[in-house]
């Protein structure tokens, strides 16, 4: 019996071995899951490898490799102040690009929703220049009043600058003369600024048609940049307000 279990013993020697070359393997690093990877660079024209980042090559990329040598990632050189600077600088304009063409596609959105047709569009200039019109209508009724007042100061002025009467202005009728002048001149100043304000409300209209049209064509909203815009010279409450003074 005895020399039966010796022989059963060697029998199994080789399967137990490696039964204790497994477990043994169960505590080793890569069994419990830390890889050791592989960094590689090039250094003074030379390839440089190492188990950790390389120091040297911290202003270079460096090559991080799986254990079986295939490429995990690229590390990105540091930066060095300057170009840390530089490269925040690239990220701000390009975040602006972007808040600027959502701008884009949200205004071109609010142009097609308010205008859906031609017909929409010019209901919206007209009525845009309703106002204006009214306002130039006013500022002409007042100037042709003051030009008949003015006539009337200037033959008064006559009765006392002549060559027979030579008398000097009376206080009241220089003042007249003096308001009229101030009168005439803001109201003329007014109305070149009406016809002003027309123009770029045209202009204007004008530019968000030829937009349009494109838009209701199929061009995506934001694909044509901004959209060119006329500044007003006078605001044009002020300008239909001063109208009716």
């Amino acid at each position: 019996m005895a020399s039966e279990s010796i022989r059963r013993f060697r029998a199994m020697r080789p399967a137990a071995l490696a039964l204790l070359l497994a477990a043994a393997s169960i505590g080793t690093p890569a069994a419990d899951g830390v890889k050791s990877y592989i960094y590689q660079c090039e250094l003074n024209g030379r390839k440089v490898t190492s188990d950790r980042p390389i120091p040297e090559c911290v202003h270079k990329e460096q090559k991080e490799l799986n254990p079986d040598g295939s490429l995990k990632r690229i590390l990105p050189p540091t930066l060095t102040p300057d170009e840390l600077a530089i490269k925040e600088q690239h990220e701000r304009e390009a975040k602006l690009e972007f808040a600027k063409r959502n701008d884009w596609v949200r205004r071109d959105r609010n142009l097609m929703q308010r205008f859906p047709d031609e017909a929409a569009h010019r209901k919206a200039r007209e009525s845009a220049l309703d106002e204006l019109r009214i306002a130039a209508r006013s500022s002409a009724e007042r100037i042709e009043k003051l030009l008949k007042d003015r006539k009337k100061y200037e033959d008064d002025r006559q009765f006392y600058e002549n060559d027979k009467v030579k008398k000097p202005l009376p206080t009241s009728l220089r003042q007249q003369l003096d308001a009229n002048d101030a009168a005439l001149a803001a109201q003329r100043a007014l109305a070149q600024g009406q016809e002003m304000e027309v123009e770029r409300i045209n202009a204007n209209y004008d530019a968000e048609l030829v937009r349009l049209k494109k838009l209701w064509g199929g061009a995506l909203p934001g694909s044509l940049g901004p959209l060119p815009e006329v500044k007003a010279e006078t605001s044009p409450a002020a300008l239909t307000k001063a109208g009716t003074n």
